[in-house]
């Protein structure tokens, strides 16, 4: 199975699939999701040969490093490339305004996730990035609304700002080393980027691709965007589009800043962004922007988690992100069904709503209880790996990482809680001046929740294999910088981790 077919092949469906619905309506109607699927067909099968035979590598056009294009499809690479695709089929845009754009946007972001997954040179994970960045600039106006046209400005303004901050930190690295190529970058780090030439490189690195991470400084566009883009939209942002800009800090902080201050740095960055993130949910009166900043504080703990040497981090990081990617999107989606898109209304709309829709009040719930961490849920597994993971140097730093992923808990708990209260409260005034709303949520779709919430309780049936599998990819991510793995199974054991 080649690695390069999960990026040709919906970037191919993208350009075809204006010339197919010119020719057939029906044919380009299902052109789109035909190639997605495929993907999700080709992703598990690259996951079948990455676990029989190791992981792959292509140098595209013959050409090796440094000059030549790079993919290895290892199991976290892979991982993500069928998170990618399967999440793109789940949240397919339903095209209101104008479908074939909508669904062109989607196929070229899925080619550009997929790349940034796969790629094992700088510089191409800069060039997906961007095809990544382009595709959701235009998703978010896919509403066609003033607020969703602001809100993509701002986005496209820091992230262009973002944009410029990593280019002249990837030239700064390809300055000191004559290469972009991961792995040689790991090789020639130690002399060439271990100083204050490759720090600042780095830090710019970490500005310009923690735009879409979500980190502190730069990520004030979050809510703006995930309360004007439609449900889908948001939810893909928040789920994957995310995760694949921290995929690019992975790669870096295992390959070519390794063991270094780079990684007290983005421990730095972490915690900041989780407190910010869980601090500003706490204090905000809309739904969907306490999804919004609960987001920004479940990816700060994924960075706190990849700050951490050897396969520990990787595995707690991974747990932390793929936990996040399942449950996220089906909040957002609840909220959409819940509350008016032109009415960003205060939680007093929400009062009593669960005596119309118990099923989706009841799911809600559960999702709440696993971002908090309550066991056996999946959320539990992930904080324990991400505490144990943290505890294992025991530095001053990470004692004190550990104590505020308590506290950010204690304040998840408080709005959480306080949604579920209010989800369940009896009011006669308010439960009769939500009805027409909660009849109209209930009569939307809720099939992409519906999966959602089931596979947060099919992890916890498949928690042990799901452990045993997050230590093998974790060990397989840091074989990748030939940093050696540290062995995990005295935190996974038979209990195991989650999706």
């Amino acid at each position: 199975m080649n690695p390069v077919l999960p990026i040709v092949i919906p970037m191919l469906a993208a350009l075809l699939l204006p010339m197919a619905q010119r020719a057939h309506a029906i044919a380009g109607r299902w052109f789109g999701i035909a190639a997605t699927a495929v993907n999700v067909l080709i992703a598990i099968g690259l996951w079948t040969s990455v676990s029989n035979q190791g992981p792959l590598t292509e140098s595209v056009g013959g050409f090796i490093a440094p000059l030549g294009i790079m993919l290895r499809a290892d199991l976290f690479a892979v991982l993500f490339v069928f998170a990618v695709s399967a999440m793109a089929l789940l949240l397919w845009p339903r095209g209101e305004n104008d479908r074939v754009r909508e669904e062109t946007l989607m196929l070229l972001l899925i080619s550009g996730g997929c790349g940034m997954a796969l790629s094992a040179d700088l510089f191409n994970l800069y060039v997906f990035y961007e095809l990544v960045a382009v595709a959701s600039y235009g998703l978010i106006t896919s509403r066609a609304s003033g607020a969703s046209y602001a809100a993509a400005l701002r986005f496209l303004i820091l992230s262009a700002a973002g944009s410029a901050l990593a280019l002249l930190g990837i030239a700064m690295v390809y300055s000191a080393t004559g290469t972009l190529n991961l792995v040689q970058l790991a090789q020639l780090a130690p002399e060439s980027l271990h100083g204050p030439l490759g720090m600042t490189a780095f830090t710019l690195m970490l500005l310009g691709f923690g735009v879409k991470a979500e980190l502190f400084p730069l990520n004030t566009w979050v809510p703006e965007v995930y309360t004007a883009a439609s449900a889908r939209v948001s939810a893909y942002l928040a789920g994957i589009v995310s995760k694949l800009a921290l995929i690019v800090v992975l790669r870096l902080v295992m390959t070519a800043y390794a063991h270094t201050d780079a990684t007290s740095l983005l421990l730095v960055v972490g915690m900041i962004t989780a407190l910010s993130g869980e601090l500003a949910a706490l204090r905000a009166t809309d739904l969907r922007r306490i999804l919004s900043y609960s987001s920004i504080g479940q990816l700060g703990l994924a960075a706190m988690a990849f700050s951490i040497p050897g396969s520990l981090g990787v595995m707690a990081g991974t747990a932390v992100m793929l936990h996040h990617l399942v449950v996220k999107p089906a909040l957002f989606l609840l909220a959409e069904q819940w509350q008016s898109s032109s009415d960003s209304s205060s939680m007093a709309r929400l009062t009593g709503l669960a005596s119309r829709s118990p099923w989706s009040a009841a799911l809600f719930l559960l999702l709440a209880l696993s971002l908090i961490g309550i066991p056996p849920l999946p959320g539990f597994w992930a904080k324990y790996l991400l505490i144990s993971a943290l505890l294992t140097e025991a530095s001053v730093w990470q004692v004190l990482a550990t104590g505020l992923v308590i506290v950010v808990t204690v304040v998840k708990t408080v709005y959480f809680m306080g949604i579920a209260q209010r989800l369940y409260q009896r009011d006669a005034e308010e439960s009769s001046r939500l009805q027409w709303q909660s009849e109209v949520g209930l009569q939307q779709p809720f099939t992409p929740v519906a999966v959602l919430g089931g596979l947060v309780v099919l992890s916890v049936l498949l928690a042990a294999p799901l452990g045993d599998t997050l230590e093998r990819l974790s060990t397989q991510t840091v074989e990748f910088s030939g940093v050696p793995a540290m062995r995990s199974a005295s935190i996974v054991t038979s209990e195991g981790a989650l999706p």
